[in-house]
Parts: structure tokens; C-alpha cells; sequence
């Protein structure tokens, strides 16, 4: 059930918005044509620029770069080059892309005089030549060496070197639109490259001989110097072989150095056996027996043993016979003879290891003294061999010089005249028949596609920046207000009458329908309360709340007496509209009471509707209307009349609106469709709201049927209410 009071406003319950694709495309739909004239003449103008592009031809040819150069005796190490690694392909590459090959090229095809390198004038001065009026510029000066150097830049980019990954291949291309000049400078490139290197080559060679040459003279020079030294050194020191002679001293040094080590070592040793006879004395044949160089000497051992086979003898007969038994006895004057042998034996052994000492000692000084004498000589003779060998360096190092120096420079000599190239042509470059661009009909489709997508995101954009209120739809949703009905836009061609009094215009009932949907609206809204003023404001002005005043008043005039009041005593147009003279007295007099109302009243201005002007304009027109006498006026009125349609100032503009808002039942606003913006409306209403004004909703103006139709289809709302007569049309509403 709807609501009684207008000024209610409720706020509907916003489902869960999702993406509307339906929505998304209408601005699309609605702008088709637009859109796709828009491509159709960007395509017009891309085919004209793409007929009149030159048509670009590109020649390759396929360059093999040698890894390894032949030549008749390898000499890389004069030229420095190692062509194993991967930095030297890179090296030859960027060689082909240098400059000084684009130059030597664009020089030897004299190409500085090919019309392609030609200056050509501008369309524009082609044109201003051609008119023998207008003044001719003189020519300014050139600098020759700049254009030469952009020429050359123009040239060296058209040229593409290409290597080709995982071989030693290279392709070398040029555009251009000459066809014949893509295959002549795709292969003069190559030649230039393989010349070049060549040149570098045979430079090179020339440089080391010469070079090798000078300093082959030298070398040789030191080594004639080096040998007279070492000749002379031989003969000054008697030297036969040097070698030899070290050789024999160093042995005999050794052999001296082993003797005297040995000596040293069997002098030690009698010394220390001297001393333990003299710490022990040579008469305790006890002690010394036991001493280890006494037990190990040969003959002691012998004595020894003997001295122990006759004591087990004497042993064994004392077990047998007796003391005084002749074989006992003779035993025991056998052992007394061997002990006795034993220490004649350990005494001889002492003295002769006494001897030995002093022996050893007299050997060791001899040999220390003759060791010391033949060291001495050592060092004099190797001073002489170092120097030797000194000398012996040196001629063999400048013989080495002499014979490498020499060996390279025949070596050159040899390779002066062999010419290998550094690189061969797999493949020539032909002359091309096909262009390889443009791309005409690539271009024109793409052109199209392109400019079709643009127009429509320019379209999508401008539309989701477009706030204004376009539709009825925007009315309720945007704006969360009623839409009590439309206008729809009169014709370009009508007049200045036609367009307000079009309510009567037997031609245009859809205008006519559409009015009284709003009355009807406003009729079923007010159902149970008092509808007898009606205000009709707008945000701006020229958004047609006069003629949608007028419009419901002549709605309303078909079952009602009607008053329309212009309160918009400002710039007052109702009368004019009317016929009225200005001087005829309005509002403005009755309010500043000169004038009674039913003076200033045009009666019967069209069937059952009378007119109140503004009347003369006011100084102050928001205070006279903010006197009490305005509320008494629209209260003598109702006495009179069952409608009053009160047209009022823009609500943005000044606040007369605001003013009359309280003595008004119901207030219509009216929108301009697709002008004015929903924010100005919201504050519009706001405003309104706050004037304690009662809303009835929202009336869209000078609406484009067919825009609208094509926005949401064909559907009841947007179509005309056909009927036979105007009579039955007022029948249906006084049904209603």
C-alpha cells in the first residue's frame, strides 16, 4: 500500500550489485552508428595514408664468417687474433653494423646522388612553388658535411645483420623501396666487409715485416757481441771443459768430506775408550772385560771362549777327582794360562786402541787441511763457471731472438701475397618481387579494430562520467524519487506555440498522453488528502518547468477549474506565453497590495483556465513573497479554483521556490533529460526537503523517445497512449 504522506522518503534496500552486461552495452547499442561511422572514416582516412606509403622491398644475403683462417703458415700470434672464442663472432657482427662499413658502401654505389638520397621539398612548398603569386623563399645555406652525415645515419639504419644462433652464419638485409638497391647494397655490404678485412690483413702483414725487419738487425747485432764475450772469457781462464772440471772437484770434495766424517767417527769412538780406561785404570781387567768395545773385538771373543771351555773342564773334573788329582791340577794350570793370555790379550787391545786414537787424530787433521786446500779451489773454478754459464745464457737467448724474429719474418714473407678471406657468401641477395611492408590489409583491418574498440571506450567512459539523469529509470534509482511521467522532446521544426500548447495539438497525443500520466500520478498519490497547489520548480533554468506547469494545468482543465500563478517574479514568461499584455497586473501587485486578486486574474485563457501573472517586476520579489498575505491570497483562491499550478524560480538560482514550498500541497520537480546532473537534482530536493516542501517526485523533461526506446526497449511506459479522441482520453482519466 502506498504511502499517504509524500514527504516520507524512503531509502529502498540495495540488492548485492553485480555486473550488468545487459547495462554495460546499451551505451554501445545506442551509439552504433556513431561508433561505426567513426571506424568507417578512420578506415577511409588509413586506406588513403596506406595507398599513398611507399611500398618497402628488403634483400638478404647470407655471410659465413670462418672460425679458423687458412694460411700458408700459421702466424696468429702477429695478427692477435683467436678466433675460438665467441667474443670474436660478436667482434665481426658488430664490424658489419660499424659505420665506417655503411660509409665505405654508400660511397662506392654513390649513392649520394640516387634519388632515394635525394632532398625532397615538403607537399607545402611543392604547392607554394606552384603559385606564381606568392613570394619564392631563397634557399638557405646548407653545411654539406651535415646532410652527407645524416645520410649516412639513414642509410646504416636500413641495414639489419642478423646472426643466425649456433652457426657461424650471418644474414645481412636492407630496406628499401627500390628493389634493385636492396639486393645491390645487401651484397655490397658483404663485399665491403670481406674487403676490408683483407685490407686490415694485408696492413697488418706489412706492418710486422717491417717492424720484424728493424729489429732483425739488432738481434743480430747482440748475438755477434754475446759470442766474442764468451770466446774471449775461454781463452783469458784456459777453460777446455768446465764442465768436466767441476765436475770432478765436486766429487772429490764429497769423497774428502765421507773420509773425514769417518775419521771423526773412529776418533770419537777411541776416545771414548780412553776415557773409561782411565776412569777404571788398565790394570782392573774386571771392568774392562766387561766394556762392549773389549767383548766385541775378535781375539778377545776367541780367549774368551777358551777361557770358558777350560773352567767347565776344570768344572767337570772337580766333580770326579779330587783336589791333588793330576788331571784336576793340570786342569786348573790350563785356566790359569788362558785368564793369563786374557789379560795380555785385553792389555794388548787397550794399547792398540790407544794407538788408534792418536792415529785417528793425525788422519783427521790431514784430511780437514786438504779438504780446506780443495774447497778453496772449488770456489775460485766455480766463479768461473758461473760466469761461464752467465755468458752461455746470454748468446743462447740471443740466439733464440735471432732465429724466432727470423723464422716470423719469413713467415710473413710467405704470407704477404696469400689473401684468405675471413669470410665467404653462402648466399647472394636476389632482387625481391613482394614487398615486405606495408602490410596494407593488415594495416586497414587493424585500423579498423582500433578505432572501433576506441569509439567504444570513449563511449563507455563518457557515459560512466555522464551523471546526468537520462531516463525514468535514473529517476527512481539514482535519484530515489518517483517518477511521476515524462515529457517527450517536440520537434526541431516546431514553434514557439506548438511546443507549449502541443497539449492541444490533435498531432502529438503521445504529448498529450504523457501529461496526463502525470496528472493521473499526482491524482493517485494525493488519494485521502488535499491536492489543490501544486508547485512546479526546477534545479536550473531553460529546463521547461513553465511549459510543464502550463501542460498540467491543461491536463487538470479537463475535469477541474484551474488557476496557473507565475511566481517567478523575476523573469516572468507565463503571461507572454499566453498573449497577455506586460503591463497586466499579477502577483507582484497583489502582494504589495495595490491590486485585488480578482483584478489581476485573466479568466478563461484556455477552457477552464485562468492565469495569475507575475505582474510588475519587484525590487525585492523573496520578500514580498515571504509575507503573510501570500498565504492569504492561495487561501481566497482555493475558494475558487480546485487547482492551482504555482510555476516558481529555479530552485539553484534563488530560493522564491524554498519560500512558497510550505503553502504548496504538492511540488513537482522538473528534470531536463540528459542535462542536468543528478547531484544539482539531490541538492535540489535537499533543499526542498528542508523547506518542510512536500515531494511529490520528479517530472523528466523534453525526454528522446527514441533515445529511451533504444536504451530499454520497446516496452508500455515509453509508448504513446493511442485513443480515438481527446474526449476519450478524458473519459479514462475521470474513470481513474
Amino acid at each position: 500500500m502506498m504511502s499517504n504522506n509524500p514527504q516520507v522518503k524512503t531509502t529502498p534496500i540495495i540488492p548485492e550489485q553485480l555486473i550488468d552486461f545487459k547495462k554495460l552495452f546499451k551505451p554501445i547499442l545506442f551509439f552504433k552508428w556513431r561508433i561505426l561511422a567513426f571506424s568507417i572514416i578512420v578506415t577511409a582516412l588509413t586506406v588513403f595514408v596506406v595507398m599513398s606509403m611507399k611500398p618497402i622491398y628488403s634483400a638478404t644475403s647470407t655471410l659465413l664468417i670462418e672460425s679458423e683462417q687458412a694460411s700458408a703458415i700459421k702466424i696468429d700470434e702477429v695478427y692477435g687474433i683467436n678466433s675460438g672464442q665467441r667474443e670474436y663472432y660478436l667482434t665481426q657482427f658488430e664490424i658489419l653494423k660499424s659505420r665506417s662499413i655503411a660509409e665505405r658502401v654508400f660511397n662506392e654505389l654513390d649513392l649520394v646522388n640516387h634519388p632515394q638520397f635525394l632532398p625532397q621539398p615538403s607537399l607545402f612548398k611543392q604547392l607554394k612553388n606552384s603559385i606564381d603569386f606568392l613570394p619564392k623563399e631563397e634557399a638557405a645555406p646548407v653545411d654539406e658535411n651535415k646532410v652527407f652525415q645524416q645520410k649516412i645515419n639513414g642509410f646504416a639504419n636500413n641495414i639489419i645483420i642478423t646472426p643466425i644462433r649456433k652457426t657461424q652464419l650471418v644474414n645481412i638485409s636492407y630496406e628499401t623501396p627500390d628493389p634493385e638497391l636492396a639486393s645491390l647494397v645487401s651484397n655490397a655490404v658483404g663485399d665491403a666487409y670481406i674487403l676490408s678485412q683483407l685490407e686490415a690483413k694485408a696492413g697488418m702483414t706489412q706492418k710486422a715485416n717491417i717492424w720484424l725487419g728493424g729489429r732483425l738487425e739488432d738481434l743480430r747485432v747482440n748475438l755477434d757481441a754475446s759470442e766474442h764475450r764468451l770466446e774471449q772469457f775461454r781463452i783469458d781462464n784456459g777453460l777446455v771443459d768446465v764442465e768436466g772440471v767441476t765436475a770432478l772437484d765436486a766429487k772429490e770434495l764429497q769423497r774428502l768430506s765421507d773420509d773425514i766424517t769417518l775419521a771423526r767417527s773412529r776418533k770419537a769412538q777411541a776416545d771414548s775408550f780412553m776415557a773409561v780406561v782411565k776412569k777404571y785404570g788398565a790394570s782392573d781387567i774386571g771392568r774392562l772385560e766387561s766394556l762392549p768395545e773389549v767383548t766385541s773385538h775378535l781375539s778377545i771373543q776367541n780367549v774368551k771362549r777358551e777361557v770358558s771351555i777350560v773352567e767347565r773342564k776344570v768344572s767337570e773334573l772337580q766333580q770326579v777327582y779330587g783336589p791333588k788329582h793330576p788331571k784336576l791340577i793340570s786342569a786348573k794350570a790350563e785356566l790359569a794360562t788362558v785368564e793369563n793370555n786374557l789379560r795380555v790379550q785385553i792389555g794388548r787391545l787397550v794399547q792398540g786402541i790407544e794407538d788408534e786414537a792418536q792415529t785417528a787424530s793425525q788422519n783427521l787433521r790431514s784430511l780437514e787441511a786438504q779438504f780446506n786446500s780443495s774447497k778453496g779451489d772449488f770456489q775460485d773454478l766455480s766463479t768461473i763457471d758461473t760466469t761461464y754459464k752467465r755468458l752461455l745464457r746470454e748468446v743462447n737467448t740471443n740466439q733464440q731472438l735471432f732465429e724466432s724474429f727470423l723464422s716470423r719474418q719469413k713467415e710473413t714473407e710467405v704470407t704477404g701475397d696469400f689473401d684468405s678471406p675471413v669470410a665467404r657468401f653462402t648466399d647472394r641477395a636476389v632482387t625481391p618481387f613482394n614487398p615486405i611492408k606495408p602490410n596494407k590489409k593488415l594495416i586497414v583491418v587493424a585500423a579498423f579494430l582500433a578505432s572501433l574498440i576506441f569509439a567504444m571506450v570513449i563511449v563507455l567512459v563518457l557515459d560512466a562520467l555522464n551523471d546526468t539523469i537520462k531516463t525514468t529509470d535514473d529517476v527512481e534509482k539514482v535519484l530515489s524519487q518517483r517518477a511521476l511521467g515524462y515529457i517527450p522532446k517536440a520537434d526541431k521544426k516546431a514553434t514557439y506555440d506548438e511546443v507549449n500548447f502541443a497539449f492541444y495539438d490533435s498531432n502529438a497525443k503521445m504529448h498529450a498522453e504523457s501529461v496526463r500520466t502525470i496528472r493521473t500520478s499526482l491524482s493517485l498519490m494525493a488519494l485521502g488528502q488535499d491536492l489543490t497547489t501544486i508547485e512546479v520548480t526546477s534545479s536550473f533554468p531553460n529546463e521547461g518547468k513553465t511549459s510543464v506547469a502550463m501542460n498540467l494545468a491543461f491536463a487538470f482543465s479537463g475535469m477541474e477549474k484551474v488557476l496557473i500563478i507565475d511566481a517567478d517574479m523575476r523573469k516572468p514568461n507565463v503571461g507572454s506565453r499566453f498573449g497577455l499584455p506586460n503591463y497586466q497586473p499579477g502577483l507582484s501587485n497583489v502582494l504589495a497590495g495595490s491590486e485585488a486578486v480578482g483584478d489581476c486574474i485573466a479568466h478563461d485563457v484556455k477552457p477552464n483556465v485562468d492565469v495569475l501573472t507575475a505582474g510588475a517586476i519587484p525590487l525585492n520579489p523573496q520578500e514580498l513573497l515571504s509575507t503573510p498575505i501570500l498565504a492569504k491570497v492561495i487561501q481566497e483562491l482555493k475558494q475558487h479554483y480546485t487547482k492551482i499550478i504555482i510555476d516558481t524560480p529555479p530552485v539553484q538560482a534563488v530560493s522564491d521556490a524554498l519560500v512558497i514550498a510550505p503553502h504548496s500541497d504538492a511540488i513537482v520537480t522538473v528534470v531536463k533529460a540528459a542535462t542536468t546532473r543528478s547531484e544539482a537534482v539531490r541538492l535540489t530536493l535537499a533543499k526542498l526537503y528542508q523547506a518542510r516542501g512536500k515531494v511529490f517526485g520528479v517530472v523528466l523533461n523534453q525526454l528522446n523517445i527514441k533515445d529511451a526506446q533504444q536504451y530499454h526497449g520497446q516496452y508500455g511506459y515509453y509508448q504513446p497512449y493511442e485513443s480515438n479522441s481527446v474526449e476519450e482520453s478524458e473519459t479514462h482519466a475521470k474513470a481513474s
